[in-house]
C-alpha cells in the first residue's frame, strides 16, 4: 500500500459564500485557492454542483470550472460532481467537450445521481424527480457521447465527441459503488458528509470491479473534511464555522458560512449535536501532527488511491493555511 507521501491529494471546493462577503469574493477565493493548490502540488481541483444554498456559489459548475482552468496551468480541474439527473447527457457532453478542448488533458467529469438541491429547487430546474432512476443509462449515454463517434450515430456532441473526458462516479452509498464497479470506472466516496457506508461501499466496489480499457484496476478516491491549523485548539475553534453551517442544513435553514465561535454550547441541542457529529464522522480536525496521524489511519483503513479534501472556513487565509499544512505534512516536510 502507498504511503501518505505517495498518495495524491486533491481539493473539493463549493466556492463558499461567507457572512459579510459577496459571491464575487467567493469566485475570487476559489481561483486563489486553486492557484495555491497548484503551487503546493495538489493533483485535482473539483467543484461541486449545489443549488439554492445561501452558502454555496458553485451552482453553475461548468462555468466555474472554466474560470478556474483559465486561471491555472497544470492542476486538473473538474466536477465533484455534476448532478446528472439535473441535466440532459448531451448538454453535459457539450459543456465538458468544450472545456476539454479549451484545456486539453486537464478536465475531469465526476457524476452524482442526487439532485443537489431541495424538492422545490429541483422542480424549478425542470427535471423529473424520477430521472435519478435512469442514472445508469444516462451515464452510458454520456460516455458514448464523449467517445469516438460511431458510423450511423444520429446524435453527436459537437464539441464533445472524441474528447474522452475521464468520467468518475461519486456516491455516499453502495449503489454508485456497484455501478462504478460494473462500468469499470473510478469511484469517489463522499465521506466528507456521509461516511457511514464507506467501508461497505469500497468493499463492494473492489470485489465486483470489471476492468476497463482506461481503468484496468479499481481506483478509489475518498473525500474527507479536513480542518487543519497550527494547533489542535485553534483547529477545533475554526471548525465551528463548518459545524454551524451544517446545523443550518439540519434545521432546513441554510446559512452563509459564519465566523467561528469559542464554543457551540448553547447553539445546538443534544440531538442536533449528534446529527452534526454524524455528518462529520470522518472529519480530521487538528494541528499538523494530529492531521498527519489521522490521515495515515484513514489511508490504512481504506487503502485509498487518492484523497480529496473539503475544508470550510470563514476566513480565506485560514482555508489556505489548512491546505498548506496538509500538503506539507503529507510530503513529510517540517511544518514551522
Amino acid at each position: 500500500m502507498a504511503t501518505l507521501a505517495e498518495t495524491p491529494l486533491s481539493v473539493l471546493d463549493l466556492s463558499p459564500i461567507c457572512e459579510g462577503g459577496t459571491i464575487a469574493d467567493s469566485f475570487r477565493n476559489s481561483l486563489d485557492l486553486a492557484q495555491h493548490a497548484e503551487q503546493w502540488g495538489y493533483k485535482r481541483f473539483w467543484l461541486a454542483e449545489h443549488h439554492g444554498i445561501p452558502g454555496v456559489a458553485s451552482a453553475a459548475t461548468s462555468v466555474l470550472i472554466g474560470h478556474v482552468a483559465q486561471g491555472t496551468h497544470t492542476i486538473r480541474v473538474g466536477s465533484g460532481g455534476i448532478m446528472l439527473p439535473n441535466h440532459p447527457p448531451l448538454v453535459i457532453a457539450e459543456q465538458f467537450g468544450t472545456l476539454a478542448t479549451l484545456y486539453p488533458d486537464r478536465i475531469d467529469l465526476g457524476l452524482g445521481r442526487a439532485p443537489g438541491s431541495d424538492r422545490a429547487t429541483a422542480h424549478a430546474l425542470g427535471r423529473d424527480p424520477t430521472t435519478a432512476d435512469s442514472f445508469p443509462e444516462h451515464v452510458q449515454q454520456l460516455r458514448a457521447l464523449l467517445g469516438d463517434a460511431q458510423p450511423g450515430q444520429k446524435v453527436k456532441a459537437i464539441p464533445g465527441a472524441g474528447t474522452h473526458v475521464p468520467v468518475w462516479l461519486l456516491g455516499s452509498s453502495t449503489f454508485s459503488a456497484q455501478l462504478a464497479a460494473a462500468m469499470g470506472l473510478p469511484f469517489a466516496f463522499a465521506a466528507h458528509f456521509a461516511p457511514r457506508q464507506m467501508q461497505e461501499a469500497l468493499h463492494l466496489y473492489r470485489t465486483y470491479y470489471h476492468p476497463s480499457a482506461d481503468w484496468p484496476k479499481p481506483h478509489v478516491m475518498v473525500g474527507l473534511p479536513v480542518i487543519a491549523a497550527d494547533t489542535d485548539e485553534e483547529a477545533h475553534r475554526l471548525a465551528t464555522s463548518a459545524q454551524q453551517s451544517v446545523l443550518g442544513l439540519i434545521r432546513h435553514e441554510p446559512i452563509r458560512v459564519p465566523p467561528p465561535v469559542d464554543t457551540m454550547d448553547g447553539l445546538w441541542d443534544e440531538s442536533e449535536k449528534a446529527a452534526v457529529a454524524s455528518f462529520f464522522g470522518a472529519a480530521i480536525i487538528g494541528g499538523p501532527q494530529t492531521v498527519k496521524r489521522k490521515l495515515e489511519e484513514v489511508l490504512a483503513a481504506t487503502g485509498a488511491d487518492e484523497f480529496i479534501l473539503n475544508s470550510q472556513f470563514y476566513h480565506h487565509a485560514d482555508r489556505l493555511r489548512s491546505y498548506e499544512i496538509v500538503k506539507t505534512i503529507a510530503s513529510e516536510e517540517v511544518v514551522h
